[in-house]
């Protein structure tokens, strides 16, 4: 399979000279983890957006734009998730070269009514948009992986075999974390797979394992629900016998309360959506882990 890197420079040349580390930046905390897994101490990786900042309202700093400056490949997960990314490109000039990772994803699509609007994200055909949140599907995050792996390869063929040992290595790991994921999941009966978040962030991990998902917000973190959807939700989460909802790590909308005192629901635990947290989800691995498990023991 061809994947599809968007990149600033025409055609690949190797960026590195023998012994030096090549400079990656990384504009996703998920990619963060994957370059490092994929690159080991072949790479140095910097982490433009760091765990706990909220991506949807990020915007970057002089400071950062020198730092993607002076990287060799910049690293976005692309679907319009980055919606500045047009911008960034103008402002680091010609040297970096962008590695764009949804360009190699199938996305899942989305009303834009439902969505909600001015969220920056990418618009597919019309009345639809790409929802950006790709990594919540492991077969997702290994093609990532890949796309990491070749980009490395390309711009520094030198390390060509350590890139390589190091991919097989971490796509094995996602291999099994798939296999548990879904032995886990299976805990929990089918009827009971409704997950109501503090926004739409989870359709791709919905998708993989048969969740029916109800979104306090849009697919940005900015689309605030209206009174009308607020209501409608609670009458859906009543009909359904909804026992938890789940909030976010970089929010808590006071609005979850409301619901929660209307419905008897309670609150399932924090998920993280957007990207990896400080401690109990560092890591991809450890990220997937924290929300299956906190999603089966709310539900269950």
């Amino acid at each position: 399979m061809r994947f599809a890197f968007t990149f600033f420079l025409l055609g690949w040349a190797s960026l590195t000279h023998a012994g030096d580390k090549l400079t990656v930046a990384s504009l996703s905390t998920v990619l963060t983890d994957i370059a490092q897994n994929v690159g080991g101490d072949r790479v140095e990786v910097t982490d433009i957006i760091k765990p706990g900042i909220d991506p949807h309202d990020f915007q970057p700093s002089p400071g950062d734009i020198k730092k993607l400056s002076d990287a060799q490949v910049i690293l976005g997960s692309g679907l319009g998730f980055e919606g500045y990314l047009d911008k960034l490109r103008a402002s680091v000039g010609r040297g970096p070269v962008f590695v764009v990772v949804g360009d190699s994803i199938k996305p899942i699509m989305v009303d834009e009514d439902h969505a909600g609007h001015d969220h920056g994200h990418s618009n597919g055909e019309h009345g639809k948009m790409a929802d950006p949140h790709w990594w919540h599907s492991i077969a997702n995050a290994k093609v990532a992986t890949r796309v990491i792996r070749d980009a490395f390869v390309a711009a520094d063929p030198s390390d060509k075999a350590v890139f390589e040992a190091n991919a097989k290595v971490y796509l094995a790991k996602l291999d099994e974390l798939a296999k548990w994921a879904k032995i886990e999941i299976a805990r929990l009966p089918k009827d009971r797979r409704v997950l109501v978040t503090s926004h739409d962030a989870l359709g791709y991990f919905a998708r993989d394992y048969g969740f029916e998902i109800h979104p306090v917000e849009g697919v940005s973190t900015g689309d605030q629900p209206s009174s009308k959807r607020i209501r409608e939700l609670i009458a859906e989460i009543k009909a359904e016998g909804v026992k938890a909802i789940f909030a976010e790590n970089i929010e808590n909308p006071k609005v979850l309360g409301e619901i929660t005192k209307e419905t008897g629901a309670r609150l399932g635990g924090t998920l993280y959506a957007d990207g990896l947290g400080t401690t109990e989800a560092d890591t991809y691995d450890a990220m997937i882990r924290h929300n299956v498990q906190s999603i089966v023991k709310a539900l269950e």
